[in-house]
């Protein structure tokens, strides 16, 4: 990986991306720590102080990389985001016409990107007004007698709730410009900077605490060998030999050659986890802003909150699995790749061509998917299973899902540098 960073810091084109995606990742950590208009910066730091250990926002507060406990310009992070993603491809499967949308090919799936972004700055104009309306009730912190916002007039808030719709804008608008101009995707390396750059000082606190060099040893040891093991899943695929007929197009013969179809045994990436991650933390914005009910409250602050309850990590378990097998569904269809390879005189030896290789395919990554969606279930759940229900999960400084993100996204991003290297590095046969 090293060498392949070092080589593309040799071609004049591949610096010029990598060190624009290293400036805007700069510019979205800079906004992170900028308050918003009419936040008490003294106040937030005595805030912040009082819920170390808290882990009511931590899973959010991990995504936008400290940036919501500290009500900056970018509080809301990509949260937004993501979950207006998870609520389009739903309705995708529902709704006929997005279905056709995404038929359509690129300017389909531009229309669709156009409605995403349109429900993200709905949903962070809804997100940004819960969690004021949460730091100015004092629910927001465990001290609710810190005022982290003195000016509480209507004006005040409202410059407040439009500054952090703008950042969530301007998040989308700096993951776009990594996509276009720069390396990797640029949602998910905004998303893996929040990780990466919590981990430090999280660390810290950790070994600071009582019997801290201990567990930090421990939980070190416990992520060395998940990302080992995440590594070698995320490389994993199962190849499905396809040889494809000769044909005779005029005087010229095509065809007679042998390929294979790659399934990867994790088929669905990191999304599923995100969307999980996104969706528990809903209920718990909903139980503190909708407080008049005390029995949904004292539900979600029960079962959806705490990390080391065994219902929490059965929810959580369940929806990842469940999002893994939509996502594969939605985005690998046996039945057009079947026809695609008949239409083209491809099949698999000993499978006839059409419905018969259909239900091949999905009875292949049917079993692929399910011992994908269980290995991204178990990865994400494990350091709260073996560290939670001991009453040590409130000091692990980032989780299984954190991990994958970490490895996934940087797997990812490697194989692009690789990818634009052999591009421009090809010496063919002879040196």
């Amino acid at each position: 990986m090293l060498t392949a960073f070092g080589r593309a810091f040799k071609t004049p084109d591949l610096r010029r991306k990598i060190l624009f995606t290293l400036f805007v990742i700069g510019i979205y950590r800079l906004g992170s720590f900028i308050p918003g208009p009419g936040v008490s910066y003294v106040a937030i730091q005595d805030a912040l102080r009082s819920t170390e250990g808290d882990s009511l926002y931590g899973l959010v507060n991990l995504f936008s990389g400290g940036a919501l406990l500290q009500l900056s310009v970018f509080a809301l992070g990509i949260m937004p985001y993501i979950t207006a993603s998870i609520i389009l491809q739903l309705l995708v499967v529902v709704i006929p016409r997005l279905e056709e949308l995404k038929k359509e090919g690129q300017a389909g799936q531009a229309k669709i990107t156009q409605y995403t972004r349109y429900l993200t700055v709905a949903l962070a104009v809804l997100q940004s007004t819960g969690i004021i309306a949460l730091a100015r009730s004092g629910r927001l912190f465990p001290d609710a007698s810190i005022n982290v916002i003195p000016d509480d007039s209507l004006f005040r808030i409202l410059v407040l709730v439009i500054t952090m719709t703008a950042g969530t804008a301007v998040i989308m608008w700096l993951g776009e410009l990594i996509t276009d101009r720069g390396v990797g995707n640029g949602m998910s390396v905004l998303i893996f900077t929040s990780i990466i750059s919590s981990i430090p000082g999280q660390a810290v606190n950790l070994y600071q605490s009582e019997n801290g060099p201990f567990t930090l040893a421990a939980i070190a040891l416990l992520a060395l060998i998940v990302i080992t093991l995440v590594v070698y899943v995320e490389q994993a695929q199962r190849r499905i030999p396809v040889q494809y007929a000769k044909r005779m197009i005029g005087r010229r013969a095509y065809g007679g050659t042998s390929t294979y179809i790659p399934l990867k045994v994790n088929q669905a990436g990191i999304i599923p986890v995100i969307f999980a991650s996104s969706l528990l933390y809903l209920p718990q914005l909903l139980s503190n802003v909708w407080t008049s009910n005390a029995t949904f409250t004292r539900f979600i602050n029960t079962y959806l909150v705490d990390p080391g309850n065994p219902v929490y990590l059965l929810i959580y378990f369940g929806l990842i699995v469940f999002f893994t097998f939509f996502y594969v569904a939605i985005t690998f269809n046996p039945v057009e790749v079947s026809d695609n390879m008949k239409k083209y005189g491809g099949f698999i030896p000993g499978i006839r061509p059409g419905r018969a290789t259909a239900e091949y395919l999905d009875y292949i990554l049917t079993r692929i998917t399910s011992f994908g969606a269980v290995y991204l279930g178990l990865v994400a759940v494990l350091p709260y299973l073996l560290f939670g229900l001991t009453g040590a999960g409130d000091q692990i400084p980032f989780g299984g899902a954190a991990i994958l993100i970490i490895v996934g996204v940087g797997l990812e991003t490697v194989k692009q540098v690789e990818s634009q290297l052999m591009l421009r590095n090809y010496e063919g046969f002879l040196r």
